[in-house]
């Protein structure tokens, strides 16, 4: 007689050549994969804690700690794994989490890129949420930092979203990084005035506007000479936000001009140059019309 026929879940797990499962070690499996479960979530709570408490950004402490959990279920993965099926040693389960791991890598470097960059980032923490920074042509306000990208709403009210991997390898100026800044503003002015008369106007102008800082103090410096002009640039320190300095600049420009044309120095809009052309020098070389 002919033995009967296993069972096709005998068969494939044959081919597969899978240990047998006893209903005591999965329910072990699953024991072990739930308190690790917990114990990861105990982890996040603990690390995002620690690192707010050590002064880290609420996106560092918030991904670092998301991290820390992951990294208890992976290894709460492999223990479980290894009770499930006794004769997967750990080595081995940890083993076929990191082929995985390159198989991934491979098949989503960019994606892979932009995360390990997201974590540089984060690990530096040169700007927060709030900061504004300029990236290529890309400035605003930051809203967001994830692992993969960082979200900045641009002055002109724009969503943009900038791989972590563009910020990591580019120049990034962060507007906010200090608490002040420096801003400039050209003019020019009428070379026949009185330099040291027009440079003291014009600091005192400066000083006078409220939202010009006293430390450092303002400047103005002669730079350049132009036709009939002397170019002048004026320094000066307010809050580091894009309109603060706007507004400073705004200010600054009519405290200024005000008081130069009160102190009757001519700036080099009040100078009006004529080139004397072929046409011109022809006119006045013409010999006048009687009667006219």
């Amino acid at each position: 007689m002919s033995s009967p026929a296993p069972p096709p879940a005998q068969v494939l797990r044959d081919a597969l050549e899978v240990p047998p499962v006893t209903g005591e070690a999965l329910l072990v499996g699953v024991l072990v994969l739930a308190a690790g479960w917990l114990l990861g979530r105990v982890v996040r709570w603990a690390t995002r804690r620690v690192l707010h408490w050590r002064g880290r950004s609420p996106s560092a402490s918030e991904i670092f700690a998301a991290l820390a959990q992951a990294l208890v279920i992976v290894v709460s993965l492999a223990a479980a794994l290894t009770l499930v099926f006794p004769s997967v040693k750990p080595v081995n389960a940890l083993g076929g989490i990191g082929v995985l791991s390159i198989a991934a890598g491979i098949a989503f470097q960019t994606v892979l890129g932009n995360m390990f960059a997201g974590i540089v980032i984060l690990a530096r923490d040169i700007f927060r949420v709030g900061d504004q920074i300029a990236v290529d042509d890309v400035a605003g306000t930051v809203t967001r930092i994830s692992l993969t990208s960082t979200v900045v709403r641009t002055f002109d009210g724009r969503k943009a979203l900038i791989p972590n991997s563009v910020i990591h390898s580019q120049v990034v100026t962060v507007q906010t990084g200090y608490e002040q800044v420096r801003s400039t503003v050209a003019l020019d002015i009428d070379d026949q005035s009185d330099f040291a008369l027009a440079t003291e106007v014009v600091e005192q102008a400066m000083r006078s506007v409220p939202v010009v800082l006293d430390d450092p103090a303002p400047q103005a410096l002669l730079l350049g000479v132009g036709s009939a002009t002397v170019h002048m640039e004026l320094r000066f320190w307010s809050g580091a936000r894009q309109m603060e300095t706007r507004v400073a600049q705004h200010e600054v420009i009519v405290a200024v001009l005000r008081a130069l044309a009160d102190a009757e120095v001519a700036t080099g809009s009040d100078v009006v140059m004529v080139e004397g052309g072929p046409a011109l020098l022809g006119a006045l070389a013409r010999p006048a019309t009687p009667g006219r």
